[in-house]
């Protein structure tokens, strides 16, 4: 019993060690995300911990909307709406003009649950942009999208579990135009291995760190069009959905 005891003792020393290096290490490499207690700031770099963050969103829309305030992006509040079954949401924000956002959505008016809209802005200033510059030297100036809300139930059937989509929470991206004039779109390039097809890859395995759930033509027939990007409530054991 005294060998038992002594060897969970030195195992509480163990762990208490191994969390106080990843302190420091988190420290010293000077990204806080990197650490589960740290306030979400959408202008750090992304870390171990923005997506449990950001999923964490979903109960709370002052918290939410505090984080978007913080990190300059410009939105207006969308009145609570109300639907049929599961549909409707009461955390709707919209992005507007100016601030620190300087991608734009089209069609216009996109309106989504305001924990997506703040994933958003993370996969824009940390993955979209960077990737957009490394495979094309050129800057992302618009995501062309498939739309945020619609009530219906997971690919349109009649019964059966309820789509993120009939709560705002997931948005359809179809592809990105540059500010040189060229246009990426998932249905069109996701396949082969040139740069429009290594940079959807790059921003849809960038998206994985940040969203709930993401969806690629890799899952199935339904996405070979889109990127669907959602921030699905999975409990306390936040798994994520990356395919």
């Amino acid at each position: 019993m005294r060998a038992l005891r002594r060897i969970a003792g030195l195992l509480v020393i163990g762990g208490i060690v191994l969390a106080l290096a990843f302190v420091v290490w988190a420290t010293m490499r000077g990204r806080p995300q990197d650490l589960p207690w740290t306030p979400l700031d959408l202008g750090q770099p992304v870390g171990m911990f923005t997506g449990r963050k950001l999923a964490g969103l979903t109960d709370d829309f002052p918290a939410c909307r505090a984080v978007l305030d913080k990190a300059g992006v410009r939105y207006t509040a969308l009145p609570p709406r109300e639907g049929e079954g599961q549909c409707g949401y009461a955390n709707g924000v919209r992005f507007v003009a100016g601030g620190s956002r300087r991608i734009s959505f089209a069609p216009t008016g996109l309106g989504v649950a305001c924990p997506v809209a703040a994933a958003l802005a993370a996969w824009e200033w940390n993955v979209v942009q960077p990737a957009a510059e490394r495979f094309f030297g050129s800057r992302v100036a618009q995501i062309d999208h498939f739309g945020s809300y619609s009530c219906r139930r997971l690919y349109g059937r009649d019964s059966g579990n309820w789509s993120e989509h009939s709560t705002a929470n997931a948005v359809d991206i179809a592809g990105f135009r540059l500010t040189d004039g060229r246009r990426i779109t998932v249905v069109r390039d996701w396949k082969g291995d040139g740069a429009p097809a290594q940079f959807l890859r790059t921003v849809r395995d960038g998206a994985c760190g940040l969203f709930s759930t993401t969806l690629s033509p890799d899952y199935n027939a339904a996405h070979r069009d889109h990127l669907h990007l959602d921030q699905a409530s999975r409990g306390s054991m936040g798994w994520r959905a990356c395919r």
